[in-house]
């Protein structure tokens, strides 16, 4: 059995928990909070030295972190990852844009609006993030103008990466009303079967 170390409200941890449940694969979830210093324990730095969650303990007891390293490994050789080697590398290209384009804006404007305080100095990074956020939008809605899913034809590993932080983009302050064809795909990833919500 797989154990996760994630904690609850992180769409990182979240996109583990969803494909974990939609692929009917046991788990154990064990709870570490980050924002009380969770990761930073010698335990903790044991199995994952950069001190970050998710992190999945492996059935043989060896520990695999990043989540989208996870969604990956998790994936192989389910219809979460296309068949063909394109759609491989499709779902991996929208995956790296995830991590790189959408999630240091997006989920950075959700952590400052949900967990610092009103005078915090880290508020004066949100016009930046925003503005970094619905470019990553954008991208995302003209992609879907043409096409139901993100890679290979059908929901796959590139989605669910893109839908956890991107059904909660109102938190950071995203207007997701912008975006009707993005809006429209995370109905369509809501419907899946197994589906869960975060948290």
């Amino acid at each position: 059995m797989f154990t996760v170390y994630g904690m609850a409200d992180s769409g990182n941890c979240y996109k583990v928990k969803l494909a974990l449940e939609q692929l009917g694969k046991p788990y154990r979830w064990v709870e570490v909070d980050s924002t009380k210093g969770g990761t930073r324990t010698k335990e903790f730095l044991a199995m994952n030295p950069n001190g970050k969650v998710p992190t999945l303990q492996l059935e043989d007891g060896g520990f695999l972190p990043e989540s989208n390293a996870i969604l990956y490994y998790l994936a192989e050789g389910t219809p979460l990852l296309p068949a063909d080697k394109l759609g491989r590398a499709r779902a991996l290209q929208w995956m790296f844009f995830e991590q790189y384009s959408h999630e240091p804006y997006i989920a950075v404007a959700r952590f400052i609006l949900r967990y610092l305080p009103g005078g915090h100095a880290r508020r004066a990074e949100l016009p930046r993030l925003q503005e970094r956020g619905h470019q990553a939008l954008a991208v995302m809605e003209r992609h879907l103008a043409g096409t139901p899913y993100f890679a290979g034809g059908g929901y796959s590993v590139a989605d669910i990466a893109l839908y956890a932080y991107t059904h909660s983009a109102a938190v950071g302050g995203f207007d997701l009303a912008r975006y009707p064809a993005v809006s429209a795909w995370l109905g369509r990833v809501r419907s899946q079967p197994k589906h869960v919500p975060l948290g």
